[in-house]
């Protein structure tokens, strides 16, 4: 299944931080809660947020500091939250490198918009490949056998080794098609004891998790096989 957008809440008011978590996840997002600044840089390095809510007064290490650390290495969208108005504020947080920069109090709606504006917005930086790096890229569509990760119109999806295999395999090779047989053997090796049936069963799986794009699909290629059909 495709994740769910991970928002990173800081807060160091732990009822507002949970209330703002109630309407995220009312909306469908997976949130998760911190109260400081340096707790926030740890969970945005293990958890990986797809957004940020940075509150800046935080104890220790402030919002504007843990802005600038983030910026140092990635641009992962993230709202500051002050009760600070003003206009040097304001202009301080957005030259640091926030996206947006909401006033408390706030309406919960309004935040909420501003957050799925923000999300529809960001277009996350491509790392540099290596020359060896097994790559492919279609619309809303990476994968990555390199480090065995799939994106999908932005969020990442899980998928166990041999389906990210047999899906990078097709999509390497487009409109090519491959008899199961073929699939059987270049996927799972000559030594594999099992039948083709074993493909048919992940490309199910696939497909309940790819959902076929206006530009490219997979496609059974009655009583042969499949191949990753890219519509021109």
């Amino acid at each position: 299944m495709t994740s769910k957008p991970k928002i990173l809440i800081v807060d160091d008011d732990n009822n507002i931080a949970e209330l703002i978590a109630l309407y995220l996840m009312k909306e469908c997002y997976d949130t998760r809660i911190e109260n400081d600044g340096e707790s926030a840089l740890k969970a945005f390095s293990s958890w990986q947020p797809n957004l940020i809510l940075l509150d800046l007064m935080l104890p220790g290490i402030d919002g504007y500091q843990v802005c600038r650390e983030i910026r140092h290495t990635s641009d992962v969208p993230i709202i500051m939250l002050s009760a600070k108005g003003e206009i040097f504020d304001k202009v301080l947080g957005l030259e640091l490198g926030a996206d947006d920069y909401m006033i408390k109090p706030f309406d919960s709606k309004e935040l909420v918009a501003r957050v799925k504006a923000v999300l529809r917005r960001f277009k996350p930086s491509k790392p540099a490949m290596d020359a060896n790096t097994k790559y492919v890229e279609y619309p809303d569509l990476i994968i990555n056998q390199t480090n065995y990760s799939v994106m999908y119109k932005g969020h990442t999806v899980d998928m166990p080794p041999k389906e990210l295999e047999l899906l990078y395999f097709l999509a390497s090779s487009p409109n090519q098609v491959f008899t199961r047989e073929q699939l059987l053997d270049h996927i799972w090796g000559y030594e594999y004891i099992g039948d083709t049936r074993t493909v048919d069963v992940h490309i199910k799986r696939l497909r309940e998790k790819i959902k076929d794009n206006e530009s490219w699909s997979i496609a059974t290629v009655w009583g042969i096989g499949y191949k990753f059909e890219v519509k021109r």
